[in-house]
């Protein structure tokens, strides 16, 4: 029996992507199928290029055709990728921004900053376009866990008016309030001031095209994450916490406060930092000073996805200080822990792309 494009196209249709439970060929993930005698080739559309689950839907695919179609067809299979987004290209801000993510704690010191800089550089090295807003106002550290401290920042005059160039490194576009201002002097600002420092952020940078773009919150739930609501929607909000019941009590009202009616921007899950303690010369023990598994227990609590757990170990800590984040080093287990927190947020994205309605900006009047 000869091979054809409808033979093909049924025979992928067994193939299920494990995030969002439906076949390929509902999704429209195949493209430029192409039968000639026994070769087989098709291209599978990736919901973005940092998929963690790329082998196994290749294999997937391979194995479909042979047992479907023909055992002896010689199967090729290229795979691209277009991140998905719900964000319309014609956007008065950030218009090739596919999605854009908070990064938010409801208390202070729990690493939100580490988390943010390392999740940056682990999607980055998968292969998205990733870009990372210090919107920390009155505390800024991205320039500094980046090693952007002495840069000067570039501006480019386009149809007379002033755009900043966002810092490039280690794969991630940032810019921080930080590289604006004097190190040595603190930003006694309003809350009016702080909201339109970071509206310049957007408004007035060059971010280009990105599929991802990280924004690093302050602690708590104030005037910046609702400057931000109300000045671009939001695809989701990753919250970060450590295990201990004061951390998650706060982490609990971040979560609620993106859930409001008024504010309705989807939680995509929750991040533990500071697990636990993992001393460097015994990398097989495991010391839980702040409690064990507090942050995974609410997240089951709330209904809301655990993205995974980053250890309490020196050489994260080394890495922000030395402006290169621990997630550069592929010798380092904690690497693994930043990726496979990255793959889970990539995930949880995907899945709110294909199910949610695109997030509306918050007006003014709503809070």
């Amino acid at each position: 029996m000869a091979i054809t494009k409808e033979l093909v196209v049924d025979a992928l249709r067994n193939v299920i992507e494990p995030d969002l439970k439906k076949d390929l060929i509902t999704l429209n993930m195949v493209e430029d199928i192409v039968v000639d005698g026994m070769n087989v080739s098709f291209t599978v559309v990736l919901t973005t290029p940092a998929c963690p689950l790329k082998d196994l839907i290749r294999n997937a695919c391979i194995n479909a055709i042979i047992h479907f179609v023909d055992e002896k067809a010689n199967v090729t299979v290229n795979m691209t990728a277009r991140t998905t987004t719900t964000r319309e290209n014609n956007q008065a801000l950030l218009p090739e921004v596919r999605n854009i993510i908070a990064i938010a704690s409801g208390k202070g010191g729990v690493g939100k900053s580490t988390v943010a800089a390392n999740l940056a550089v682990a999607l980055a090295k998968k292969g998205a376009k990733v870009g990372l807003i210090d919107a920390d106002i009155y505390g800024p550290s991205q320039h500094i866990m980046f090693g952007l401290e002495n840069e000067r920042l570039f501006v480019n005059e386009r149809d007379g008016k002033t755009f900043m160039i966002p810092f490039e490194k280690y794969g991630v576009k940032v810019l921080s309030i930080g590289m604006l201002v004097d190190p040595n002097q603190a930003i006694p600002w309003r809350g009016p001031m702080a909201s339109k420092a970071l509206n310049q952020l957007f408004s007035d940078a060059e971010w280009g095209e990105l599929d991802y773009m990280l924004v690093d919150l302050p602690p708590g739930t104030g005037d910046i994450h609702l400057t931000l609501v109300s000045a671009v929607p939001v695809t989701g909000a990753v919250i970060v916490s450590t295990p201990q019941h004061v951390a998650l009590a706060d982490a609990r009202k971040g979560i609620s406060m993106f859930q409001m009616p008024q504010i309705n921007v989807p939680v995509l899950g929750l991040i533990e930092n500071m697990s636990y303690f993992t001393p460097e010369e015994l990398p097989e023990n495991k010391y839980y000073i702040f409690g064990k598994e507090g942050a995974k227990n609410m997240a089951t609590q709330l209904n809301v996805p655990f993205l995974g757990e980053i250890p309490l170990v020196q050489s994260v800590r080394e890495g922000g200080d030395t402006g290169i984040p621990i997630a550069l080093d592929d010798n380092s287990p904690i690497t693994k822990a930043f990726e496979d927190v990255a793959d889970n947020v990539i995930r949880q994205i995907a899945i709110r792309n294909a199910e949610k309605s695109p997030t509306e900006k918050v007006v003014a009047s709503a809070y």
